[in-house]
């Protein structure tokens, strides 16, 4: 089976979670069969596993209205894209296009890093939700990441192709914090600053942990920060880092108490299993997608109540609740890695051939 992989949407300096996933997936599958990537910078190839390679138009071009004819020519049986946007008039392949999650439904606010004209189509694109099923009703199939998003495709009736899963999973080989040693009192946070993220309860909920800086890790713009920072409790410790490598983050992840996230929204939440997986213990908002990926290994918060942040953290100033949730939390994430997802594609591309051939 030849399978293309598209791997435009990997970012060129360091990864976003759909720039993540798709070149996990890849990395992952790699070691199955052989697999052909689609790119259109060569900078990204830095954050690409060294496989085959097919250089074509942007995914943001107009050009990707006949992107098909150009993948026709590369004789492909299945196309595996991360997202639901590929462009698909006259294809002569198996196509399985992704969606990841509905956030933008509730919360039209586009990333900030479009455009301004694909922010605005954004904007008008997330008013209704015929525009999306128009998107996936043009795959063979349908894919997400977890049952959460699944059920919701099925509750609103987005697509007539058949929905089936290809998770996402922590990083492999990460280095596990040693149980015996005392956490920093801090706490992290990982994820933007959208307004669904909820970043303003964890601010408020450090009233109560006077002892405990607030890590937040990723980039933010000047207007966000003082917003922010308008909302820091009077001997609160909140610190700023706009943005961390890898290795800072996973330093960071092996020493604090917890890593907390109290958003409102999210279409998986990679931060909780990528703590769970360095055995550090997760605060999470009570939402469904907290529940399915972190079960009973987090603690769950309301999200609109932050006085209810401190007692949750001091709970885990107890050795041994701290070593429970952190033991639990290793075995949870070990239910999810990448040869995993990459046999969940690669059954999905197969049946999908087979489909085509019979």
């Amino acid at each position: 089976m030849r399978l293309l992989i598209d791997a435009r949407f990997t970012r060129m300096e360091r990864h976003d979670g759909i720039s993540r996933y798709g070149a996990s997936l890849i990395a992952a599958v790699a070691e199955h069969t052989d697999v052909v990537m689609l790119i259109h910078d060569e900078r990204q190839l830095a954050l690409l596993p060294d496989v085959p390679y097919v250089k074509i138009n942007s995914p943001l071009s107009p050009m990707e209205l006949l992107v098909a004819r150009r993948i026709n020519n590369l004789r492909a049986d299945v196309v595996f894209c991360p997202m639901q946007t590929m462009g698909t008039w006259g294809r002569k392949y198996g196509l399985i296009l992704t969606l990841h999650d509905l956030i933008y439904y509730q919360n039209p606010q586009p990333p900030g890093f479009l455009p301004l004209p694909v922010r605005i189509l954004w904007r008008l694109y997330h008013k209704a939700y015929w525009p999306q099923r128009v998107l996936l009703n043009r795959a063979d199939v349908v894919a997400t990441i977890s049952q959460t998003t699944k059920s919701l495709i099925n509750q609103y009736n987005l697509t007539r192709r058949p929905v089936q899963i290809v998770s996402n999973a922590p990083q492999p080989g990460q280095t596990r914090r040693d149980p015996e040693a005392a956490p920093e009192k801090s706490l992290l946070y990982m994820g933007s600053f959208m307004p669904y993220k909820n970043v303003e309860m964890l601010i408020r909920g450090m009233e109560g942990l006077p002892d405990y800086t607030l890590h937040l890790l990723s980039r933010i713009t000047a207007e966000r920060k003082a917003e922010l920072e308008a909302l820091i409790p009077a001997g609160g410790s909140v610190v700023f880092h706009n943005g961390v490598s890898d290795d800072e983050y996973q330093q960071l992840l092996r020493t604090t108490t917890a890593l907390a996230i109290l958003s409102r929204a999210e279409g998986y939440g990679l931060p909780v299993i990528e703590a769970m997986s360095v055995g550090t213990p997760v605060i999470a908002a009570d939402i469904p997608i907290f529940r399915e990926v972190g079960a009973e290994a987090a603690v769950y918060l309301d999200p609109d109540r932050p006085e209810d942040l401190a007692p949750a953290v001091h709970a885990l100033a107890e050795p041994a609740r701290w070593r429970e949730l952190s033991m639990a939390g290793l075995a949870r994430a070990g239910e999810y890695n990448w040869d995993v997802s990459a046999k969940q594609l690669l059954e999905l591309a197969h049946q999908l051939k087979r489909g085509r051939e019979s």
